[in-house]
């Protein structure tokens, strides 16, 4: 005769979940932070990932232009080269975009001038963050009089047309180099960042967790920059990205002016502005550093607006 209680255990065994199964089952997924939703996000976004892209590939360009093509930017052949058509059948080649009024590779300029273009934007973005970031976050977080100030100072350099100004300070200089450009582009471009900057904190540090941070004796330093900052700064990454692509833009338009980057400097804007000259004869030497630019400007635009879709809940 079987042994009918050693068969029922077996059974309740075997059909009876495990406790441990039941905690698996009911274990909670681990929450995701704003970060974490918004990388997820930006993942799927096909505008991300081709802006991103294309930013990776002038970043490419911008630290190693020798990978790309091996004449030189500078070098010209008037017997030659004077204005000769593009060669499209030549990917790669000095030949492939055209030559300039100077003999110049139209291609190789393109290519050398990414680095000035990209290390003006990038440089002028970092620089307007941070003291825009740190002014706005200092001007939110203690208000009274040190927020009328800033404010008012703030204001009266929103109140400079940006382009005048920056064509006003790059006047002080005899020689106007990439850094000089840098330079003036950031002394006026910081206010934006300072007011969005700002309006976030003043926000922020309204919220439960600030108020417990004080009563248990955090310093003011500490609840800045462990607290506010990283939930400040969402608005502001959305900004500078999108800034960024002006910037570049500014440059360039400076340089077509006349007032900002110049020879022997190798730069779009100083392209564009000598291919104006030739555009009924020779419209390549103007086409390329033109589509070049708006490439690089539409790219980082693309990817401020991508960020900013990821990074706003409203938005979702």
């Amino acid at each position: 005769m079987p042994d009918v209680t050693k068969t029922a255990t077996v059974e309740d065994a075997v059909a009876t979940p495990s406790v441990d199964a039941f905690a698996a089952a009911e274990k909670p997924e681990k929450a995701r932070s704003l970060w974490g939703d918004a990388w997820a996000d930006l993942r799927r976004n096909p505008y991300f990932i081709v802006s991103s892209v294309l930013i990776a590939l002038l970043l490419l360009i911008s630290a190693w232009p020798t990978l790309f093509t091996s004449a030189s930017p500078t070098a010209g052949d008037l017997v030659h080269h004077f204005l000769s058509k593009p060669e499209l059948s030549k990917v790669g080649s000095a030949d492939w975009l055209g030559y300039d009024q100077q003999g110049r590779s139209v291609y190789a300029r393109l290519i050398h001038g990414t680095s000035a273009s990209v290390t003006v934007g990038i440089a002028v973005t970092a620089i307007v963050t941070v003291v825009g970031g740190i002014m706005g976050m200092i001007s939110g977080y203690f208000g009274g009089m040190i927020d009328a100030v800033l404010s008012r100072l703030t204001d009266v350099f929103f109140g400079i047309p940006f382009l005048l100004g920056a064509m006003v300070v790059l006047q002080a200089f005899v020689e106007r180099t990439v850094w000089v450009v840098v330079f003036a582009l950031a002394f006026l471009g910081w206010t934006q960042i300072t007011r969005v900057m700002r309006g976030a904190v003043i926000t922020i540090k309204q919220a439960d967790y600030v108020h417990a941070a004080k009563a248990l004796g955090a310093g003011t330093t500490r609840i800045l920059f462990r607290h506010i900052l990283p939930n400040a700064m969402a608005p502001v990454i959305v900004v500078a990205t999108i800034a960024l692509g002006g910037y570049i833009s500014a440059e360039a338009t400076l340089s077509y002016l006349g007032l900002g980057l110049a020879a022997p400097t190798v730069s779009w804007g100083v392209d564009i502005s000598a291919g104006v000259a030739q555009i009924r004869v020779a419209p390549h030497v103007l086409l390329w550093p033109s589509i070049m630019l708006s490439l690089t400007v539409l790219a980082f635009i693309m990817l401020g607006e991508a960020v900013r879709n990821a990074l706003d809940p409203k938005l979702r």
